[in-house]
């Protein structure tokens, strides 16, 4: 590494100007001086990314910048909380200016998009690696949290599900709308904020719906009906699955079923409050789908519009363990 940590910093991590007043004190000192609002709840989630688990070694600097402060926005949309802060421990196998700005870039870009200010971290030497730290505020009491759904609630998803797992599938044959869902996830933050009238648990899709619908069920003992007919796919999955790739497609459901990088959110909802659910996200570009229902039977039966059972090959992605 020829340069050190304090040029690391100030050549590309220092250059964000102030925006927000309740940074006392930034990057540049011993630890950062930040102010809780009043009536409100601090909100704090932490992601690693690491170089061969959860990027390739072609993904652009830019795009890892970007993932990697998406990803743990993504938990907080998840908890209906507004964004604020970040920290940022990066460590880097050498000193490369050129891939330092691209990542900064892309980092700095989203940060900005959600006003979202670096307020402090670290660098260090070692195999490629990213931890983000973010921190947001909620109201008092107003915090979605995964346990809360309820028998005969419905379950809703954002956005399409199954784009990043298919990117990831065909590599380079990936057409560049795919390839973008899975470098440059966009963190469903106005849909959170939205939602904190309306929903009764909550959950982002990162390492696959059947799992992360899991997550949502365990505290309650609760179970859910999936219709699989109704999974939304965007245009460009449809297209991708119909043409012939580099080897044999997996089946048409698996991928919106247990493939993660997604990050959309999954959500269930009281049915007296559905109506205004769909009208409210309705006008967001995410738009939601619901696709079932909580039911008091514990487990995840996942069926076809016909009344037939589907039984998915997948349940999603364990660290440590795999899919």
């Amino acid at each position: 590494m020829s340069g050190d940590e304090f040029d690391i910093i100030r050549q590309h991590f220092t250059h964000q100007p102030v925006v927000r007043e309740d940074v006392l004190l930034g990057v540049g000192d011993d630890a950062a001086l930040l102010q809780v609002a009043a009536g409100a709840e601090l909100v704090v989630c932490m992601d690693t990314l690491v170089a061969g688990v959860h990027f390739s070694a072609d993904t652009p600097a830019a795009a890892i910048g970007h993932k990697a402060l998406a990803v743990n926005l993504s938990d907080l949309a998840a908890m209906g909380a507004e964004p604020a802060w970040a920290t940022l421990a990066l460590t880097l196998p050498e000193y490369h200016p050129v891939w330092l700005s691209d990542f900064a870039r892309g980092f700095f870009a989203l940060a900005d998009h959600y006003r979202v200010q670096l307020v402090g971290g670290d660098t260090t030497h070692g195999p490629l690696a990213v931890t983000v730290q973010v921190h947001g505020f909620i109201r008092n009491g107003k915090a979605l949290r995964r346990s809360g759904a309820q028998p005969g609630d419905r379950i809703y998803v954002t956005g399409t599900l199954g784009d990043a797992g298919l990117a990831l599938v065909l590599r380079a044959a990936a057409g560049e709308a795919l390839r973008r869902r899975l470098d440059y996830p966009l963190p469903r933050i106005e849909a959170g904020l939205a939602l904190r009238k309306y929903a009764s648990a909550m959950i982002d899709v990162s390492d696959g719906l059947l799992a992360d619908l899991g997550h949502l069920l365990e505290g309650g003992d609760l179970g859910a009906r999936l219709d699989v007919d109704a999974l939304p796919h965007s245009s460009a999955f449809l297209e991708a699955m119909e043409q012939p790739g580099p080897g044999p497609h997996p089946p048409f459901y698996e991928l919106p079923l247990s493939a993660g990088d997604d990050y959309e959110l999954c959500f269930t909802v009281s049915p007296q409050h559905c109506a205004a659910v769909e009208a409210r996200l309705g006008g967001l570009v995410c738009g939601c789908t619901a696709i079932g229902v909580i039911e008091p039977q514990p487990g995840i039966r996942c069926h076809r519009r016909d009344g037939s059972d589907y039984r998915p090959a997948t349940r999603g992605y364990l660290h440590f363990v795999g899919e």
